[in-house]
């Protein structure tokens, strides 16, 4: 169904869009790190509450991927516009409600959370908090909205918006940060009407006709309960993946927060910069998701297979030369982050180490479980992701940073096995093809 042709023009948009929505907060935590080790703490911090529900968002979208994409491959294009906007009104509902939780308590979750963290930190931190909140519905319309054109295997209008969001957020940090001087709110503004603006625009262009997917007038969707049943029973496991994943992180953020200010100064840069080589994998794994749910929705099981095989050896590929290329810059940004002599040279440490043990271990970790997921099977995900990340990313990183001394280092010792763990699992599940008797539609 998809020859070498079309996964380039699904793939490569894909990539550069998610090359961009980290390179949002690469921006961020760049230039408030000028401001000083305070800022840029604070603001890594609140990071790490925000990535977690953004992944929330992912995970709604994501059932609206795998549900569109099977309707598509079965040329059902009503069925493929009633689930858009199901997911469109699910994620909006959703989002309002914990951007108001989070208004409401962020004093509250930021002490639970990063209670031992210097007065000047939190300070920091709940500035940031309290504005980047507010840019949660944007977060989960822009993610849905992007989710329902990849359903399409339309990959190229979220990367044009995605560029343009990226040139507004650089240009208002640039004059709310060094010409205004507002400090962490200038980020923190600059990101969330970049934001909007993202999202405005991607919900006017999916209301066209004519197109794979449209969503119509948003103000006429009501619910459907039976199509919000569907689109939740991807979206909820993978939701709570998700959210377990990032509160794995938010633990390993705690036990970050106790090796003191230059240490979450380092992981900050480097937790940006690892992101940063996983972009092309993630946007192959999400990209993965739209074919196979497409081969599966036209009943094409073994294509569905060749393609999962076939996309994670490209993931390995991508991840090997994007490791490496970023490694050999790491030093040219731990320059412009103005960062310290003693900050640098723990930064490139580490890196080097995450460039010689990630290419290894994370393609097969994470890309094949896209390809499982477009055919249902969400709760083996869920419940293998979940283990592994308690037992290693968080157990074992405890273990050796709270009571072996092991510092920064020993955060991604505890990264390197949950990886390795999850990827003979998941080689395991593969190869059983139980994952392949799950039925969405």
């Amino acid at each position: 169904m998809f020859s070498n042709k079309a996964l380039r023009m699904l793939l490569i948009p894909l990539i550069i869009e998610q090359v961009l929505s980290a390179f949002m907060g690469t921006v961020d935590t760049m230039m408030v790190s000028h401001l000083g080790p305070a800022e840029v703490s604070g603001v890594s911090l609140v990071d790490s509450i925000n990535t977690l529900f953004l992944y929330l968002f992912v995970a709604l979208a994501t059932g609206g991927t795998v549900i569109c994409s099977q309707y598509l491959g079965r040329k059902s294009q009503a069925e493929a516009n009633s689930a858009a906007r199901q997911v469109i009104l699910v994620s909006f509902v959703f989002s309002v409600i914990v951007m108001s939780l989070c208004l409401g308590f962020r004093g509250g979750i930021l002490k639970l959370i990063f209670g031992a963290v210097e007065p000047a930190v939190m300070q920091s931190a709940k500035t940031y908090f309290l504005i980047t909140a507010l840019s949660y519905p944007f977060i989960a319309l822009f993610s849905s909205g992007c989710a329902l054109y990849r359903a399409a295997g339309n990959a190229k209008l979220p990367m044009k918006i995605s560029a343009a969001a990226n040139i507004i957020n650089l240009v208002l940090n640039y004059l709310l940060i060094f010409v205004f001087h507002f400090g962490v709110a200038g980020a923190a503004v600059g990101t969330l009407v970049s934001r909007a603006i993202a999202a405005v625009i991607l919900l006017f262009m999916l209301r066209r006709p004519n197109q794979a997917i449209d969503t119509g007038p948003l103000l006429k969707i009501r619910p459907d309960k039976k199509v919000i049943g569907r689109v939740l029973y991807i979206g909820v496991p993978t939701g709570v993946e998700n959210a377990m994943f990032q509160f794995g992180k938010l633990a390993v953020q705690s036990t970050v927060s106790t090796l003191g200010t230059a240490a979450i100064a380092s992981n900050a840069i480097i937790s940006v910069l690892e992101l940063l080589t996983s972009m092309p994998s993630m946007a192959i794994g999400l990209g993965l998701i739209t074919v196979a749910g497409q081969c599966i929705g036209a009943g094409r099981l073994d294509e569905a297979k060749k393609y999962i095989k076939k996309l994670t050896l490209w993931s390995f590929a991508a991840l090997f030369v994007v490791n490496w290329a970023v490694l050999a810059l790491t030093p040219a940004v731990t320059s412009l982050a103005g960062m310290s002599a003693e900050t640098a040279s723990l930064t490139f440490s580490v890196m080097l180490v995450i460039s010689i043990i990630k290419p290894f271990v994370w393609p097969i970790a994470f890309v094949p479980a896209n390809g499982m997921r477009a055919a249902g099977d969400v709760s083996f995900n869920m419940i293998s992701t979940s283990i592994t990340m308690w037992v290693f990313r968080v157990g074992l990183t405890t273990l050796l940073c709270r009571y072996l001394g092991f510092g920064l280092i020993g955060i991604w010792c505890g990264y390197f096995a949950d990886w390795s763990a999850r990827s003979v699992l998941f080689a395991i599940r593969y190869k059983s093809g139980k994952w392949a008797k799950h039925h969405v539609l």
